[in-house]
């Protein structure tokens, strides 16, 4: 029967050229080593059948334990932020406040005097630069902006109260 240290000794070379084709050449000596110790240490050391065969599994294990660990190391941890990664409502409940928005908006909107709130569709609705609105109106540009800052005045407004 060959003992443990002898298929050591014949199996070494072989072992090392296979740990250096899967771990690299610098780790192979030490994962070579820490084989042997693995083995040695092994309540079944002093009873094999085929000591070379239980090499090569102690080898391969050592290998799966290598990878293992190095999976759980390369774990990215992101940290939490309260105000940047708070939980979401719910796509109903936000569905819900977009259309009460939207129905704030359009009764300020309705709420509009009739020239600024015609002068606040043709720029946001038709989207006519204020130069065109001057120019179908017949109104200065001055006027066009009193109309459009009066405009977004009121509907901020409105809609801050609403909320």
């Amino acid at each position: 029967m060959v003992t443990l240290d002898l298929a050591f000794r014949h199996e070494g070379p072989a072992l090392l050229r296979y740990l250096g084709r899967r771990a690299g050449h610098d780790a192979a000596p030490d994962m070579l080593q820490e084989v042997f110790a693995r083995a040695a240490g092994s309540a079944q050391a002093g009873r094999l059948a085929n000591p070379a065969a239980f090499l090569r599994r102690v080898a391969r294990n050592l290998l799966i334990d290598r990878s293992r660990r190095r999976k759980a190391d390369n774990v990215i941890v992101f940290p939490f932020d309260e105000d940047l990664h708070s939980a979401s409502l719910p796509e109903q409940e936000q569905g819900i406040e977009a259309r009460d928005l939207l129905r704030l908006y359009e009764g300020a909107v309705d709420g509009l005097p009739e020239k600024t709130r015609r002068v606040f569709l043709m720029h946001r609705v038709d989207e006519l630069s204020y130069r065109q609105i001057h120019e179908r109106l017949g109104i200065s540009i001055a006027t066009v902006e009193y109309h459009m800052m009066r405009a977004l005045a009121h509907i901020a407004r409105a809609v801050d109260a609403g909320r």
